[in-house]
């Protein structure tokens, strides 16, 4: 993460072209919620973006999202499931929340469920604590923003040695209803990942180079999933209509 000593992550949304792209999916996701659906059938549609979501998530880790018993399937399911529940504890304590969905989502991944929730031994310990810091201080930094470096963090940071990347895409919806952004979880932003697949893995890989350019990158492809997932939450909403 670039870095600035009072605010880390304001740096981030100063550079090239990420406030323009965190506006953008900040007005997708509002139209979203103002859709006429949320007045009644949020939490029809929450349900909805959460199977869909875990669905794409389970894809991304190389499950099969059609096939019930896949344990990738099983975890993203059960991560999402908690979000709404998780976001509350991820204000007071980033790291609880990061543990929980550990546990839910690599429960039936893991060869030893002792290791569920803790970090591996040789986890970049300093560089996770910063993030656990940094991701619950006061910021100017939008929150499309803050839950792109949180996805992108985790992935770099691999905090468990497995099923990171699954906890990463629940954190990032986590981070998106505790920030304020999607507050009644209905986008679907990790089908907004699956649809911009091509580019995930390369650019989460450049965000891990630690590069203005790098960061920058990966930062605005998130903001551009988080917008076309929250065009997949409109579809679920209309339906529902």
């Amino acid at each position: 993460m670039p870095a600035a000593p009072d605010d880390p992550l304001a740096s981030v949304a100063d550079l090239d072209g990420v406030g323009v792209a965190a506006a953008h999916a900040r007005d997708a996701i509002d139209a979203l919620l103002g859709h006429r659906a949320m007045r009644r059938e949020a939490a029809a549609v929450a349900a909805e973006s959460a199977l869909r979501g875990a669905r794409a998530s389970a894809e991304l880790a190389g499950g099969d999202a059609d096939d019930v018993d896949d344990p990738h399937l099983q975890g993203a399911l059960r991560a999402l499931g908690e979000v709404p529940s998780l976001a509350k504890v991820w204000e007071r304590s980033p790291r609880q929340a990061l543990a929980r969905l550990h546990v839910l989502a690599a429960r039936d991944l893991v060869s030893d469920p002792d290791t569920l929730g803790r970090p591996r031994p040789d986890v970049d310990a300093a560089r996770l604590d910063q993030l656990m810091t940094v991701t619950g201080a006061p910021t100017r930094a939008p929150g499309v923003v803050v839950a792109a470096i949180v996805h992108g963090e985790l992935l770099a940071v691999r905090p468990f040695g497995v099923a990171d990347d699954l906890v990463a895409r629940a954190a990032e919806r986590i981070v998106l209803v505790a920030k304020g952004v999607d507050t009644k979880a209905v986008g679907v932003p990790e089908a907004g990942h699956a649809a911009l697949s091509r580019a995930y893995l390369p650019l989460a890989q450049a965000y891990q180079g630690g590069t203005a350019t790098g960061v920058g990158a990966w930062v605005r492809h998130c903001a551009e999933a988080y917008a076309r997932g929250a065009e997949d939450g409109l579809a679920i909403a209309a339906a529902r209509t």
